[in-house]
C-alpha cells in the first residue's frame, strides 16, 4: 500500500469518472465547437455569477493570462510573499508579463487591505512602476490552507476601486475554502475581476483549470491562451471529468480536512515535533525539533510506503485528498504513534 501525501495533484480518476469522460461529446475547442468544454465554462461562470469562463490546461497558464490581462509592461502587481504567482509558475510574471512583483508579509500567506493601501506607488511618482494589481490566493498553499475571511476580500477590494487597481483571485483550492467557510462563489464574483479555479487537486479530474470573468476580458483571454499555446482541439473528454469531478467531489473535501486535522492533532503530541501550523483545510505544515534531521525523517517514512514533501527551512508537508482513503489514515496514524525519530 503506496500512500503519496506529497500533494493533492496526485489524484487519479476514478472508473467512474473514467466512463463519464470516454461518453463526452466532443469538438473543435480551438473553434469553440465543443459542446462539452462550453457546458463546463458555462457552468463554473454560473457557479460564480460571472459572465463567461475560459477552459486552462493548468492553473499557472490561467494565473499567468490574468497577469497579463490587467498590467503592461513595467508596472507592477502586489501579492504576499508566498504566492504561488511569485514562487511557484517559473519567474512567469516577469517574463510574459514584465511586470515586478511588490510583496508584503502577511500571515500564513494571506494580506490585509491596510498592507494593500500601503504597498500601491504613487501613480504620479514616475521613477516608480505602476501599480496595477493585487493578486490573492485562497486556500493559501505555503500558508498550510489558511482561509481568508471573506469581509477582507471585500476591502481589499475598497482599496482596489479607490486606486484604480485590477484584483484577482488564484482559486486553485477555492473549493477547499468554500467547503470550510461555507461562502456563497456567488459573493466571489461580485468583488474580484478575475479568478482561476482548478479542477485537478482535491476534485480528483486529471487536468484542467478556468479563469473566470466577464465576457469582454475573457475573450481577451482567449488571445492570450493562444499566444502561451493553451488551445486544445478535442478536449471535452478532460472538461467532462472536471464536470463529474463538480459534481460528485466537492463536498467529500469535508473528509481531507478531518483527516488533515486529525494528523495535526496526533503529531502535536509527539515529542519530536516542534511546532504544527493551524490546519483548517487539506494542508498540514509542521516541523521537528530542533536538531532532528527533516530529510532523514522524509527518507524513514518512504521505508513505510508513507510519502510527504519536505519545504526546507525545517518545514514538512502533508497534503490530504481523493485517493487518500480510511485505511491509509488509520495507518498514517498508527505510524506517527509509533515511530521513533532521533
Amino acid at each position: 500500500m503506496e500512500i503519496n501525501l506529497v500533494s493533492d495533484t496526485v489524484t487519479k480518476p476514478t472508473q467512474e469518472m473514467l466512463r463519464y469522460m470516454f461518453h463526452a461529446k466532443v469538438g473543435d475547442d480551438v473553434y469553440k465547437q465543443d459542446p462539452t468544454v462550453m457546458e463546463l465554462e458555462a457552468k463554473v461562470a454560473k457557479m460564480f455569477g460571472m459572465e463567461a469562463a475560459l477552459f486552462f490546461p493548468s492553473g499557472t497558464m490561467a494565473n499567468q493570462t490574468a497577469i497579463k490581462l490587467h498590467t503592461q509592461p513595467g508596472e507592477q502587481l502586489i501579492a504576499d510573499k508566498w504566492a504561488h504567482v511569485y514562487n511557484y509558475e517559473g519567474g512567469g510574471a516577469s517574463f510574459n508579463s514584465g511586470v515586478s512583483c511588490c510583496l508584503l508579509d502577511g500571515n500564513r500567506g494571506m494580506i490585509t487591505a491596510e498592507q494593500v493601501a500601503g504597498a500601491i506607488n504613487n501613480p504620479e511618482f514616475y521613477h516608480s512602476p505602476l501599480t496595477s494589481l493585487v493578486c490573492v490566493e485562497n486556500t493559501t498553499n505555503k500558508g498550510g490552507g489558511a482561509c481568508y475571511d471573506f469581509e477582507e476580500f471585500k476591502r481589499i477590494k475598497a482599496v482596489c476601486d479607490a486606486n484604480n487597481l485590477k484584483f484577482h483571485l488564484d482559486g486553485a483550492r477555492i473549493w477547499n475554502a468554500l467547503v470550510t467557510t461555507d461562502d456563497n462563489p456567488l459573493e466571489y464574483g461580485k468583488v474580484f475581476d478575475t479568478i482561476s479555479v482548478c479542477l485537478s487537486k482535491g476534485l480528483g479530474a486529471p487536468i484542467g483549470s478556468l479563469l473566470i470573468s466577464d465576457a469582454k476580458t475573457i475573450h481577451r483571454a482567449l488571445r492570450i491562451r493562444k499566444i502561451l499555446g493553451g488551445g486544445m482541439r478535442q478536449v471535452g473528454y478532460l472538461a467532462a471529468a472536471g464536470i463529474f469531478a463538480l459534481d460528485n467531489n466537492v463536498n467529500r473535501l469535508a473528509d481531507d480536512h478531518r483527516r488533515a486535522k486529525e494528523l495535526g492533532a496526533v503529531l502535536s503530541k509527539l515529542s519530536w515535533v516542534a511546532k504544527v501550523e493551524p490546519v483548517e483545510t487539506n494542508i498540514l505544515i509542521f516541523s521537528l525539533k530542533e536538531g532532528l534531521d527533516e530529510n532523514l525523517f522524509v527518507e524513514k517514512l518512504k521505508e513505510r510506503n508513507i510519502h510527504i514533501s519536505s519545504m526546507g527551512h525545517g518545514k514538512l508537508r502533508i497534503v490530504t485528498h481523493l485517493d487518500y482513503r480510511e485505511v491509509m489514515h488509520s495507518y498514517v496514524l498508527e505510524t506517527f504513534e509509533r515511530i521513533v525519530v532521533k
